[in-house]
């Protein structure tokens, strides 16, 4: 850990104060530096207008199986409210028609993070897309036909999706909008915002074939779970939900805050909310990703060797801490054609540059670590508003897109010439 990061862990008990030290340190450091917009084989794919472009998440992939359309949402702010409760577009993108735009739905429950889960369904993955809307004064789900706009109602919001594209699971995200910014929605006020650890469903599961709603977890039974002392008064939430490839299993952050002080542990579980298995509790864990049914890649901290990347094993102890340079946390995830080649990103750092880095495991005779862009990110764009580059891979493993907001707005981007990685 170096001394900006033991600084920001010291800050982290005194959020306001952090936030004022951290923008007039990235003044400073930025004024007297060599000014970069960007840097790469960076192309871009969304209109040049006044309008704001992105996608969302890093674990969705925008392209249809052609690979020809991309989903892309349109907004007119995402500096001011991390959810806001205006409406936005869901467009898509024609690449093989000069990038033209065909405005297809329009939301009205998104954040800037996460947009309002916007995806293309599964196993066809050609000609439905899903996304979160509200309807009727309730958070809903819509199976959207892209060629005849046909729609079918799911009377619950989703979060992850199986590949084979028969079922969901949500999470409330009323409660997600008031403890973590930017990942819930803020039409539906919260019914349990005045309880610590609410007796209620935290994760549903829902048929997508048939629309049945399951309830699988409450909060409690993650409490109750291989407890610890710090949880005894704390306020809990769950997020982050993420199904196997297999679609057997599922991982979802458990979090807990004692005062100003944030606990995060890795808990995995069957997809019928049986046999939870406690895989990372050291803390702190940020970003996963499941590089094949049995595997899971995680920023995380470990006790006995700090803050960094690690690979786990599901159901075991067993991890390694892999691509030992980097102590910085990032959007993860390897190549749907080639589970040793990965990708991700970096926050903006002491100058507000973020980068995307290629990552090959393990390591080869040659750097194991390349980075493939950088780009700016304007002080607009800071806190529960600031623009995650949330690195996604093409459908075919050549092409990674992510948004940026380099120009001045937010846009979505395509990076080219993947494929050279593989011959290394």
């Amino acid at each position: 850990m170096n001394i900006e990061q033991k600084i920001n862990y010291q800050l982290n008990k005194h959020p306001l104060a952090k936030k004022i030290i951290k923008r007039c340190y990235q003044l400073i450091m930025y004024t007297i530096s060599p000014k970069i917009k960007s840097v790469g084989n960076i192309v871009k794919v969304s209109p040049n207008d006044n309008a704001e472009y992105f996608f969302g998440y890093y674990d969705k992939c925008p392209w249809d199986a052609s690979g020809r359309y991309m989903l892309c949402m349109r907004a007119d702010n995402t500096w001011s409210d991390p959810d806001p409760l205006c409406t936005a577009d869901i467009l898509l993108i024609d690449t093989f028609d000069n990038n033209k735009t065909h405005h297809i739905a329009t939301t009205h429950t998104w954040n800037v993070q996460q947009g309002c889960m916007a995806q293309w369904l599964g196993p066809s993955y050609d000609k439905e897309i899903i996304y979160n809307d509200l309807r009727s004064g309730k958070y809903c789900a819509v199976i959207l036909n892209v060629h005849t706009l046909q729609e079918r109602i799911l009377p619950y919001p989703i979060y992850t999706i199986s590949p084979d594209g028969n079922t969901a699971l949500s999470l409330d995200f009323s409660r997600l909008h008031r403890l973590r910014k930017g990942y819930g929605y803020a039409a539906i006020p919260e019914t349990t915002a005045n309880e610590n650890l609410p007796d209620t469903t935290c994760i549903w599961k829902i048929d997508l074939k048939t629309g049945v709603v399951e309830s699988l977890l409450k909060y409690t039974d993650f409490a109750h779970f291989e407890p610890r002392p710090e949880m005894l008064g704390a306020v809990h939430k769950v997020n982050h939900l993420m199904i196997s490839p297999d679609g057997k299993r599922f991982i979802v952050l458990h979090r807990w805050f004692n005062g100003h002080r944030k606990y995060t542990r890795l808990v995995t579980c069957n997809i019928d909310g049986t046999e939870m298995y406690n895989l990372s509790d050291d803390d702190m864990v940020s970003h996963c990703y499941w590089k094949n049914s049995e595997e899971i890649i995680a920023f995380e901290n470990k006790y006995k060797s700090g803050p960094g990347y690690y690979l786990m094993k599901d159901r075991t102890h067993d991890y390694l801490h892999i691509w030992k340079k980097i102590n910085n946390d990032g959007h993860p995830s390897n190549s749907p054609i080639a589970q040793n080649i990965f990708v991700t990103d970096s926050y903006p750092n002491r100058i507000r540059i973020a980068d995307i880095k290629i990552l090959k495991y393990p390591a080869t005779e040659t750097e194991s670590i390349e980075v493939i862009a950088k780009v700016f990110a304007p002080f607009k764009y800071d806190n529960d508003t600031r623009c995650d580059l949330h690195p996604r891979w093409s459908r075919d493993g050549k092409m990674i897109c992510f948004d940026g907001a380099f120009e001045g707005h937010r846009g979505l981007y395509v990076i080219k010439n993947i494929q050279s990685f593989y011959n290394v």
